[in-house]
């Protein structure tokens, strides 16, 4: 019988953010497929900012694998449409191995697809190809809607959703002010992703920095990490300026129950009601029918290197727990993924 690995929560309550007790690793048996469902192998797991929030408003059911999106491949099916082989999007979670399909639990909104290898890399459905590059083209062009000439500022930009939207930003023709981390992540926004220019967050001067970049004002604000990094977005709203509240990973370890999207809009109010800022929070479920739609502009661009994406993959299960750590500090470059299994499509065995 084979073994199944997987990562949950610690019993006990849940902290401000991660500490080495925090998960603990399980094994357990395979499962097996009933009717309507499929058993499948992870390949690759996706770690995203909003996964701590989740796990910190008890979203998940209580000794399951910890919540995540991930490409898998079917091993064993009873569920129509899909057969073993299949690459498939999926929300398996931290584990080797979980069924799909009916009666297993999973937000409604995230459902199952086959995957075509010849669209792109299999793990950029975690990724530009997936639900963060809908994202990023729900908030930047389909909210924002930058103008050609206007100055677009995204916080996080060298992140999973930060690079895909400034890039967008720059295919209407606007001027494109990166925030992101350490120097090489700066570099790596404007001399591979072409934003116009970026400031370290990390800078003792970061409010002088983005004013000095934005001299004509911030049109739009891709706002993606929220506290010191808002503040200093904030006084250089031009009126009548766009904000699309993508993430606040800065909130995420505030206190249980804390609506942080409401503390950021109290915390702006005076500017932003000041000067009529349209500030829009909004969940890429709202957008799932704009999926093809997003994929039919995006992939061919991608497939040209017309746009670009880095990811930053980690290696195995017992990786996770750091890989997801760093992610949340913002120690990963690019977007945060961690592999599994054997990767077919790459020719990995």
């Amino acid at each position: 019988m084979m073994s199944n690995r997987y990562w949950m929560l610690a019993d006990g309550p849940v902290p401000r953010w991660p500490q080495a007790d925090t998960f603990v690793l399980k094994e357990g048996e395979v499962p097996t497929p009933g009717p309507g469902q499929a058993l499948t192998r992870t390949i690759y797991v996706s770690l995203d900012p909003y996964q701590w929030n989740y796990k910190r408003r008890n979203n998940e059911p209580v000794g399951a694998p910890c919540h995540a999106r991930t490409v898998s491949q079917v091993i064993e099916s009873r569920m129509d449409g899909f057969a073993a082989g299949d690459l498939v999007f999926n929300t398996n979670g931290w584990t080797e191995y979980a069924l799909m399909g009916e009666n297993v639990w999973g937000p409604a909104y995230m459902i199952p697809r086959k995957l075509d290898a010849a669209q792109g890399r299999i793990s950029q459905a975690l990724g530009v190809l997936g639900l963060l590059g809908l994202t990023a083209y729900a908030g930047m062009d389909l909210l924002a809607s930058p103008k050609a000439s206007e100055t677009v500022v995204v916080s996080a930009a060298s992140g999973g959703v930060g690079q895909i939207a400034g890039q967008l930003a720059k295919r209407r023709g606007a001027r494109v002010v990166g925030i992101a981390g350490r120097e090489v992540k700066c570099r790596f926004v404007t001399e591979e992703l072409g934003f116009d220019i970026c400031v370290s967050h990390l800078s003792a001067t970061l409010p002088a920095d983005l004013a000095a970049a934005c001299p004509a004002g911030v049109d739009v604000y891709f706002e993606n990490v929220g506290g010191p990094v808002f503040e200093a977005v904030a006084p250089l709203f031009n009126r009548a300026a766009r904000m699309s509240i993508c993430g606040l990973i800065a909130h995420y370890g505030d206190d249980d129950g804390a609506d942080t999207v409401a503390s950021l809009m109290r915390l702006g109010e005076p500017i932003l009601k000041e000067r009529n800022v349209t500030a829009t929070s909004y969940s890429v479920s709202d957008f799932l029918d704009h999926q093809d739609e997003m994929l039919a502009y995006i992939a061919p661009l991608l497939a040209a290197g017309k746009i670009k994406y880095r990811e930053d993959i980690r290696e195995g299960l017992e990786a996770i727990p750091t890989a997801f750590d760093d992610m949340l500090r913002g120690d990963n470059f690019g977007k945060m993924l961690v592999q599994l299994s054997p990767d077919v499509t790459l020719g990995q065995v």
